[in-house]
């Protein structure tokens, strides 16, 4: 039996039916880390954004691209209550709308996440490398032009998911599944339908990023040693450390997709399932632990986190520094200090 293996593109065969009852096994163990990654997901994006409200302004660029990549890796985490109930049961309860909403909702998060990312890492490129030239176009304008791009063209491509997820019963397990392309749809090639969704996934939404931020970050680097500033360098760290942890989570992903877009036989399968169940766990950790990046290794959000602590438990003053500058003046040094 199919079940959340069938999110992917690429995870399709029109062949005989295969038992999947191993690797969904294997899949049901590790819905638990779901529950998991969501309840960390939402306390750590939710500390996220209570920082940026409480401490910061949103009239500035950077903190307007961070809280829609916050917003859109919550809408991801938002599909992992859902997939973790169809994993453990093996069975679809929620209906066919919930089917196509949380398909719908899964890739939005996804799509999304990787274009906020580029976006934030071509952000900081233009405020390292042309801090002193006469580009001025990092302003409030273009952020939320920007921001409008990203959601319009993250829309458009969660089209495909959002027509191809239906739900069936299958005869083979006696289940109800909720997945893509499980029938024919009239009027439309489901195969040619499958492979435009799974390049466009790998295209433009890994290889086109992966581009993007490998020739950001090394027009920033060129331009880091070769001005000498220590706080610039300071400035890039965080995004660093979460750009390559993004990569570092999603590309082992990827290239099991790439390895075999159709199995020819049931044990391959099996053994594609094992994969994708593992590395698709590994994907997943990106968007729950990069808070704690946001929250912990940026200086600025070090110092707003140890504030809410300690205004919050005021015995906590004593074993902490906290810096009490202006919100103002800390908001308008937002290029020149991490996150």
């Amino acid at each position: 039996m199919e079940t959340t293996s069938d999110y992917d593109y690429g995870d399709y065969t029109p062949t005989t039916p295969c038992s999947r009852v191993e690797d969904n096994t294997l899949g049901a163990q590790l819905s638990i880390l779901y529950y998991i990654m969501f309840a960390f997901s939402l306390f750590g994006n939710g500390l996220v954004l209570i920082i940026i409200r409480r401490f910061e302004q949103l009239t500035t660029v950077t903190n307007i691209l961070l809280l829609n990549l916050v917003l859109s890796s919550l809408i991801f985490m938002s599909s992992l209550p859902f997939i973790a109930v169809y994993m453990q049961l093996s069975t679809w309860i929620f209906g066919d709308a919930m089917c196509k909403i949380v398909g719908s909702v899964y890739f939005l998060g996804f799509y999304s996440s990787v274009l906020f990312l580029t976006l934030l890492t071509f952000d900081r490129h233009l405020a390292v490398v042309y801090s002193m030239g006469p580009l001025q176009v990092r302003n409030q304008r273009y952020a939320v032009i920007s921001c409008t791009v990203v959601w319009l063209v993250s829309g458009l491509a969660c089209i495909t998911p959002m027509i191809s997820h239906f739900t069936f019963f299958s005869r083979l397990e006696n289940k109800t599944l909720c997945q893509e392309y499980p029938q024919e749809i009239p009027n439309i090639n489901v195969d040619l339908l499958r492979r435009a969704g799974f390049y466009l996934q790998l295209f433009l939404f890994f290889i086109f990023p992966l581009v993007v931020i490998v020739y950001c970050y090394v027009r920033i680097a060129i331009t880091v040693v070769s001005s000498k500033i220590v706080t610039k360098f300071k400035t890039v760290r965080l995004i660093f450390i979460i750009v390559l942890l993004f990569f570092m989570c999603w590309t082992p992903f990827n290239i099991v997709l790439l390895m075999d877009d159709e199995p020819t036989n049931c044990e391959e399968q099996r053994k594609r399932g094992y994969a994708l169940q593992i590395t698709r766990n590994i994907a997943y950790i990106y968007f729950c632990i990069s808070p704690i990046f946001y929250t912990f290794v940026g200086k600025k959000f070090q110092n707003y986190f140890r504030r809410l602590l300690v205004k919050h438990f005021p015995i906590l003053r004593r074993h902490m520094s906290v810096s009490h500058n202006s919100r103002s003046n800390l908001s308008t040094k937002s290029t020149q200090n991490e996150f």
